[in-house]
């Protein structure tokens, strides 16, 4: 690899992330919220400065190609103070080539060079992109539009060695006029859990309501282009009815706005990747955008649509970005063919063993063991999941995206419906009714779930087979539906140790597992901050390989 090409991918705008390649080879990508502990953190000048540059390995190499994307968001505004920052923290090659790209065309970028496909249809959705004189893709229709007008939606026909943008819905900036799925599902989202990120407890909270009680309309239809009807605009304003946990804010209305707005949202995705598969004729689809993230709609996306194939990454929002921009840079700048595929996504920086024995140093309130090996640290990890104990995970490289994967993760034993409730009310101190993902065997996945294959990202939510439901309660939606992840003989061994070991133990090859962080925190990205978390926190052990940590003090056991 001394010869490939250093390539570097960075995203400025919401979820700001950065990515290193050495050729096809993918060094780290991770987003900032990870080192500045600060969620959903969003690009600003001494980003290199403060915190990659000190804190991610390799950025004192000679970059050859560098892409940036920025968005519709005021960054683009200070243009000058980025680039002088990166030519006072980077070294940068003689001759070194760098690009600024537009935000779906960075998402596109994310999405189909890392997917398995030869050749795909690709959907972007998410709130607002870049303004369509920032386009740097050709597109048709941006002749006669206004350049300060926004892309909501972007369509394409993909393969290796072309990729051509068919359509784009653009908003005209009248907040009288809003459009687009994802501008709705943010709308949605607003009026009932203001702030960043929360997107996620409306898809916990609508199975809990009945969609038809508030007598909402669809969405308005045509074939790419949706449009929100003004009844749901009038009904989205009424923020003081459905600000959950608000005096006098009843759990009903809140539960069947949510219901409302997760049906509109599906039956209109759906139509519009019927349209795409119509207009391209193609098997296989990839999505991105921030809406990808909606398990609820992808588990329907493939059920309900002619595609027969369906790609999602580990992270199709913002975030996922800068491994576009570096993707863009390889194929487009360096001229090099992009070999890596997302295949799994524990792509942070690889943690030290140093670094994990200093945060273990002077623990008089731990208990630090060192089983003989990761067979015995699993049997050890599994006599306390079936003793109904709740383990924090911490192992190898974190993940990208904003799902834990067994790197960054809480287990649990399934078989107990108390467990969900007591990890959500005293580990996450969340709302109840937020659902608890599962992990689960790929073998033995079509035993329990309806899903016809792998699903190593997290990203459906497959209905629990009804007979199967009861041995597994603490991972079942109240809707009958799981968001799984599966585990195949050539993913993480430890998980793959655990979750054989337990079905031997108690027939279900199924564990809890939910993402290694508190209230309002990014998951842990450092040995410190996960002993630091498990502290805080009232979990039973902490599985740090080679180690085992227990509390002196034990928490008591779920109720």
């Amino acid at each position: 690899m001394n010869d490939a090409p250093v390539v570097l991918g960075v995203n400025r705008t919401q979820d700001a992330s950065v990515c290193l390649m050495h050729g096809s080879q993918l060094v780290w990508a991770i987003q900032k919220e990870r080192l500045t502990r600060h969620k959903h953190h969003w690009g600003k000048p001494g980003d290199f400065r403060d915190h990659y540059a000190p804190r991610l390995p390799g950025l004192d190499r000679p970059i050859d190609v560098l892409v940036e994307c920025y968005s519709s968001d005021p960054e683009i505004g200070q243009l000058p103070l980025y680039e002088a920052e990166l030519r006072e923290t980077l070294r940068l090659a003689p001759g070194w080539q760098s690009r600024r790209i537009s935000h779906h065309l960075a998402h596109v970028y994310s999405v189909f060079h890392p997917s398995p496909f030869r050749d795909a249809a690709v959907m972007i959705v998410d709130g607002q992109g870049s303004q369509v004189s920032a386009l740097t893709e050709h597109w048709n229709g941006a002749v006669g539009v206004p350049g300060d007008w926004r892309e909501v939606s972007s369509f394409y026909r993909a393969d290796r060695e072309r990729i051509e943008c068919i359509d784009k819905q653009v908003w005209n900036r009248d907040d009288a006029e809003l459009v687009g799925l994802g501008m709705f599902y943010f709308l949605l989202t607003q009026t009932m859990f203001p702030g960043e990120g929360n997107e996620g407890k409306i898809m916990g909270l609508a199975p809990h309501g009945d969609p038809r009680a508030l007598g909402l309309p669809p969405l308005d239809v045509d074939g790419f282009h949706v449009m929100i009807p003004a009844a749901w605009r009038a009904q989205l304003r009424e923020r003081a009815r459905f600000r959950y946990g608000e005096p006098g804010v009843r759990f009903s209305d809140c539960a069947n706005l949510a219901a409302a707005g997760q049906r509109a949202f599906e039956e209109a995705l759906l139509q519009v990747a019927r349209w795409l598969h119509a207009t391209t004729g193609m098997d296989n689809l990839c999505f991105a955008g921030g809406t990808g993230l909606n398990c609820s709609a992808n588990e329907r996306l493939l059920r309900e649509t002619p595609f027969k194939h369906v790609f999602i990454p580990p992270a199709p929002s913002d975030a996922g970005t800068s491994i576009g921009c570096a993707l863009y840079g390889l194929v487009e700048l360096a001229g090099q063919r992009c070999e890596w595929r997302w295949t799994n996504d524990y792509l942070g920086p690889e943690p030290r063993l140093d670094a994990i024995e200093a945060a273990l140093a002077d623990c008089a309130d731990l208990i630090v063991e060192r089983p003989p090996g990761r067979d015995v640290l699993a049997v050890h990890m599994l006599d306390l999941l079936c003793a109904r104990k709740v383990v924090g995970l911490f192992q190898g490289r974190s993940e990208f995206g904003p799902r834990a994967l067994g790197h960054r993760s809480i287990l649990g034993n399934p078989r107990h419906g108390h467990v969900r409730d007591w990890v959500n009310a005293s580990v996450k101190q969340r709302e109840w009714f937020r659902p608890l993902a599962p992990v689960v065997l790929e073998e033995r996945v079509s035993d329990f779930f309806g899903v016809a294959g792998p699903s190593p990202f997290m990203q459906f939510a497959a209905p629990v087979h009804p007979e199967m439901a009861a041995l597994v309660p603490a991972i079942t939606h109240v809707d009958g539906t799981a968001r799984l992840q599966t585990v195949g003989p050539r993913d993480d061994p430890l998980l793959r140790a655990l979750l054989k070991g337990f079905e031997a133990r108690t027939g279900v090859p199924v564990l809890l597992n939910t993402s290694f962080n508190g209230k309002d925190e990014p998951i842990v990205e450092t040995p410190e901050e996960a002993v630091a978390a498990f502290r805080r926190m009232p979990l039973h052990a902490l599985a740090m390989p080679p180690f085992l940590v227990r509390k002196r003090v034990e928490p008591e056991l779920p109720e």
